[in-house]
């Protein structure tokens, strides 16, 4: 806390502040949260920034707890005096963040998209002067502006832009992962030196030492306690009264001084703690019109050190703010809100007029009721989703008509749920059932409850809530019916065999008993192509599976579809062998995500496509999918598990890395109840085991794999390890069963991948020259396809087999071939396993020992690919979410390590350093 100009105790915070203000001038990025309780002294740190900030652009914006629910306001006060720059961002970000402040029309933006625009807008600015943005009580701002912010300060990097943060602790996970900084009190010394100072007349030593301790060197304590004790206890020591908090005294303190104000002083500073933009001009006006001059009656409350009144008026601290607030009488509350609501714009600022409004209202009041609800459809179309839910529960809470106002609770739930507020969804969803519901209004209920247990816990929760809806649904919108139906699925595809409740069965044969011959929505064709595998098994579905599959492989496919299904499309592609499909499809998918911004469908989009590469044997390429997994993540908040790592730890045979994923994962998976997880953390097991040559182990993964899949999913992955598993382990019944199972599923399919990898199954668990044929007719099938991994594996099986018929000089043809590709594709525990191989037939191998090469980190090397493949900074950036200047500056980098000195010499370059790597072009 300062004294005079003297910022007391803070040589620590100071020395890291004003390190990151002359990082800035240097041209680098600094971000720290600086966290503390109230009165600890963060404001005094970040006006010390702005003080030292000479010759940088300083930005500042305060959180305030009343405008929490009014969509990006926070973030508007930051970027207002950048808003020129706006017409250089590309305008997909221009457009989202015109629309989010209000400026433009349009459909609601992508929080990605309006945060990559304040990135690029900052980093604009900040090419032309250092840019220092402060953030004071950054737990009051409005979700959408502290998400962004959030997100800006996790993407910074070669920007000269400083973000400092103040804010209360807490449990918000808001600005997890930034750098934090946690203020503490001043030293004994200091404290006692700032208390001294602050008081009025001698402290009684016991008086000081109480105070001393209480505060713990809280500087606004320390100014404020010596004027909350009496004179008696000045001259004698503290009174006998029950322990309180330094917090619960100093807001004591205030009070004790507001309620010595003349009653005009505390309606005015009432009105002032109700207006959370300090605007004087509409202050003076609201007050007018309470009979109030608003100068006079704040001159005391200036003069109690309360508040300062300039071109706006503020408060000492924010505890003045609330306990002003909160202390006042609710007739005088609504009666100061009523006068704000009176002389607040209704054009330039409807939703605080309706707030306003909506404060002042004592019971129903439809009127406000429907202000608030037009206030919501502004917030959702300016993608204000935390904002439209608070305007929409507030309106129901204004309605007196039940059936309004279970439609105004359930408009707020949905919108809860979309903004990821799970238990306020839940609450106001709780209240809406207590109403009479109608068929419509209860089935949505079930389709908003399914949705929200979906979102928390995949499938067990979600799947007999969308069957209950979809059910109630067919009498009276059936197209809505079929779409419940097949998110059912989805989650039976999610639950696995440890769903409770309904089964896939059930849901199955009610999807085909709602499905009429003149459905021809391409999510119908899915529908029943998956239904019917449930129903009738693989061999009958494979032609409805393979129509739905061409249906989503179209050009006109629209993007409400894409979102809605490619994923399962996808899936069903992968079930089918069907390789370029897969490719296709997966790849359709993660582009429209990306095109619209989708923060909810690109990390399941870009986990499927994980495992499209690493199946081709582009194991670089998946790396650098999985660096961006972690990115989307992070902006995301997204709980997926990371299936993408674990699978590339498996490929790459890395027990090291993929142990702690796998056993993480797996604990997940189980408590969420999510089968899905639980299958593929078995199988990418069962996958790293076999390729260690640990096939008990490898065996018993594969079982839990399959045990635990429906018939869609990774099933087919299961039974592949379990048969090489169970051969390689000497359980020959095993593996015949698992065979015969797998290949009723590659007969029916028919593919060359599927007829390749039944071969090689079955030739496992043959004999002399029927092996033999089975090996070379697996090599054919699968050389023809893109799936390079198991083209490999067959040939280092087929090599085994060639070595244990003693067949030395052949075996060591198919191992060297199979060690080669292996190793060359990453596959370092195969490749191992082909190189003990290859000694026991008596060629020596050597282990492998990784040429010279650049070190590019997983960013440099995904940035690099996309500079190879032709994108432009500004298309990097906006796919990796980050600005121009920081994929610039990681390309300088990239250049340097590759030793070229333009682009052109990229490609070239990397081929040249990678050449295994088939890094480029990952369509």
């Amino acid at each position: 806390m300062s004294d005079g100009q003297v910022l007391r105790g803070r040589e620590k915070e100071r020395e890291l502040l004003d390190g990151l203000v002359t990082s800035a001038r240097s041209g680098h990025s600094g971000v720290v949260v600086l966290t503390g309780e109230p009165g600890i002294g963060k404001s005094a740190l970040l006006e010390h920034v702005s003080v030292e900030a000479a010759g940088c652009r300083v930005l500042r914006v305060a959180g305030v707890e009343s405008e929490m629910e009014l969509a990006f306001a926070g973030l508007h006060q930051m970027c207002s005096p950048l808003w020129d720059g706006a017409e250089r961002l590309p305008e997909p970000q221009a457009s989202a963040l015109g629309v989010a402040f209000g400026l433009r029309a349009g459909s609601a933006p992508d929080g990605f998209l309006v945060g990559l625009a304040v990135l690029n807008l900052l980093a604009d600015a900040a090419a032309e002067q250092p840019l220092v943005c402060l953030v004071d009580d950054a737990q009051w701002l409005d979700k959408a502006s502290a998400r962004v912010l959030a997100f800006v300060a996790r993407r910074v990097a070669a920007e000269s832009v400083v973000l400092v943060f103040a804010a209360r602790p807490s449990d918000d996970d808001t600005w997890t992962g930034l750098r934090e900084v946690v203020v503490h009190g001043l030293p004994l010394a200091e404290a006692r030196a700032l208390l001294e100072s602050s008081a009025t007349q001698s402290l009684d030593v016991r008086v000081r030492d109480r105070i001393l301790g209480e505060t713990h060197g809280n500087p606004l304590a320390l100014l404020e306690l010596p004027h909350l004790f009496s004179a008696t206890e000045l001259a004698f020591g503290p009174e006998a009264r029950a322990p309180r908090s330094v917090t619960t005294r100093m807001e004591e303190g205030f009070r004790r001084r507001l309620m010595s104000l003349p009653e005009i002083s505390r309606i005015a500073l009432l009105a002032a703690a109700a207006e959370p933009l300090g605007d004087a001009d509409l202050l003076r006006r609201a007050t007018h019109d309470l009979g109030i001059d608003l100068a006079p009656a704040l001159l005391p409350a200036e003069l109690a050190g309360l508040v300062e009144m300039r071109e706006t008026v503020g408060f000492r601290h924010p505890l003045v703010r609330s306990v002003t607030y909160w202390s006042a009488e609710p007739a005088d509350r609504q009666a100061v809100h009523r006068a704000l609501a009176d002389v607040t714009d209704p054009l330039r600022d409807p939703d605080r007029r309706a707030w306003h409004r909506a404060s002042a209202s004592i019971g129903p009041d439809e009127e406000v009721a429907g202000e608030l609800e037009t206030c919501a459809d502004r917030a959702m179309s300016h993608g204000g989703l935390s904002a439209a839910a608070a305007f929409l529960e507030r309106a129901a809470a204004l309605t007196a008509e039940p059936a309004v106002r279970v439609r105004r609770e359930l408009a707020a739930a949905e919108a809860m749920l979309h903004a990821g507020t799970f238990e306020a969804a839940l609450r106001v969803l709780a209240a809406a059932r207590l109403a009479p519901l109608s068929d419509r209004e209860r089935a949505r209920a079930d389709v908003l409850r399914a949705q929200i247990g979906f979102a928390v816990n995949r499938g067990n929760e979600a799947l007999p809530l969308l069957l209950a809806a979809a059910r109630r649904l067919e009498s009276f919108d059936i197209e809505h019916a079929l779409d419940c139906y097949l998110d059912a699925l989805t989650a039976v595809l999610f639950a696995g065999r440890s769903a409770a409740g309904p089964r896939a069965l059930e849901v199955a044969q009610a999807s085909l008993g709602a499905l009429s011959p003149a459905s021809a929505r391409k999510g119908d064709a899915l529908l029943e192509g998956v239904s019917v595998l449930f129903t009738d098994g693989y061999a009958s579905a494979v032609p409805l599976l393979r129509r739905s599959m061409d249906v989503f492989d179209s050009d006109d496919l629209s993007i409400d579809e894409g979102l809605r299904s490619l994923w399962l499309a996808a899936v069903v592609a992968s079930n089918l062998w069907d390789d370029e499909a897969w490719n296709r499809l997966g790849m359709r998918h993660l582009e429209i995500a990306r095109e619209v911004g989708s923060l909810s469908a690109l990390p399941l989009a870009l986990n499927t496509r994980v495992f499209v590469e690493l199946f081709r044997g582009r194991l670089s390429a998946a790396a650098a999918l999985v660096e961006e997994i972690a990115t989307v993540d992070e902006v995301a908040e997204s709980r997926l598990t990371p299936y993408g790592a674990i699978g590339l730890a498996a490929f790459r045979g890395h027990e090291d890395e993929a142990a702690p994923m796998m056993s993480a994962a797996s604990k997940d998976v189980a408590a969420r109840g999510e089968g899905i997880g639980v299958a593929l953390t078995s199988w990418a097991r069962a996958l790293l085991c076999n390729g260690l040559g640990r096939y008990p182990e490898a065996l018993q993964a594969a079982r839990e794999a399959v045990a635990s899949s429906e018939r869609i999913g990774v099933l087919h992955w299961g039974l592949t390890e379990l048969v090489e598993a169970a051969a390689r382990a000497g359980e020959l019944s095993a593996a015949i069963d698992a065979c015969q199972r797998l290949s009723e599923m590659t007969h029916a399919s028919g593919t060359e991948w599927a007829l390749g990898v039944g071969a090689r199954c079955e030739a496992l668990v043959s004999k002399g020259d029927r092996a033999e044929v089975l090996f070379r007719e697996a090599i054919d099938h699968l050389e023809r396809t893109s799936a390079r991994v198991e083209v490999a594996r067959a040939r280092l099986l087929y090599g085994e087999w060639l070595r244990r018929e003693g067949r030395r000089r052949d075996a060591r043809r198919e191992l060297r071939s199979a060690h080669d590709v292996l190793r060359g594709m990453g596959l370092d525990a195969f490749a191992e396993r082909a190189r003990w191989e290859l000694a026991a037939t008596g060629e020596r191998v050597r282990k492998r020992v990784d040429v010279a090469r650049p070190e590019l980190t997983p960013q440099e090397m995904h940035i690099a690919r996309l500079a190879a493949d032709g994108l432009t900074n500004q298309e990097i950036g906006a796919q990796l979410f980050i600005s121009p200047r920081t994929v610039e500056w990681h390309m300088g980098k990239v250049l340097a390590k590759l030793g070229v000195t333009t682009r052109r010499h990229l490609r070239d370059a990397l081929r040249t350093a990678f050449p295994e790597s088939q890094l480029l072009s990952s369509s």
